[in-house]
């Protein structure tokens, strides 16, 4: 039920950036990474909730981005 949790959470946070690179229009990757949230802080943001349920972590870990996320693989990896 995590799992359907996790990804569920992850479409409605990544959904906005997904209709607007479908809507046709000719935007570069710059354009898209200048008007929103990145990758990296969407991972972040969805891996720190499911492991800490904290609003002000989540924000935190969005922040830092692609650091939480590498740090969330190496420290669950030595976990299981």
């Amino acid at each position: 039920m995590k799992q359907v949790s996790f990804f569920l959470l992850a479409i409605i946070i990544a959904f906005p950036a997904m209709a607007h690179i479908e809507s046709g229009s000719m935007v570069n990757s710059k354009n898209i990474l200048e008007s929103g949230v990145g990758l990296g802080a969407v991972i972040a943001v969805v891996t720190s909730w499911s492991r800490n349920r904290s609003i002000l972590w989540a924000i935190f870990h969005g922040i830092c981005g692609w650091l939480y996320v590498v740090y969330f693989a190496l420290t669950r990896a030595e976990n299981e």
